[in-house]
């Protein structure tokens, strides 16, 4: 015996608009399987990835703006690392590629030398568009 759900799940359009019939029910920063949640974060942060797969963008960040895209696209590259195997962090340590780096005071000692969090001079913060 057959079991059919209904019709195609493609996309439809309306009024010109493209619209996916998947329904999230979530404002425009939120990514399926990912939550994206608007919090006060510390001076100069932006945006962070978290252990338990949630994302937290800076509620000084201006809801659908180019600004808030671009840390949102930045933190999936953090999520999607840490989902591969290749970022993991706690309190005391980074992990990139097996390699730990010790982790203390909003810094890290990378190569002998301490950075603060977030430093471009991190191979795990260089990203594919920078």
């Amino acid at each position: 015996m057959a079991f059919k759900l209904g019709s195609s799940r493609g996309p439809m359009l309306d009024k010109g608009m493209v619209k996916s019939k998947l329904s999230f029910k979530q404002d425009d920063s939120s990514i399926p399987g990912t939550p994206v949640i608007r919090k006060k974060l510390q001076k100069g942060i932006l945006g962070e990835s978290n252990n338990d797969g949630t994302i937290f963008v800076s509620e000084k960040l201006q809801p659908g703006s180019h600004e808030e895209k671009h840390v949102i696209m930045h933190e999936m590259i953090h999520m999607t690392d840490m989902k591969l195997g290749k970022l993991a962090y706690s309190d005391d340590h980074v992990e990139w590629n097996g390699d730990m780096y010790q982790r203390k005071n909003g810094m890290i000692n990378y190569n002998g030398e301490w950075f603060p969090e977030g430093s471009k001079d991190f191979p795990w913060e260089k990203m594919p568009w920078e």
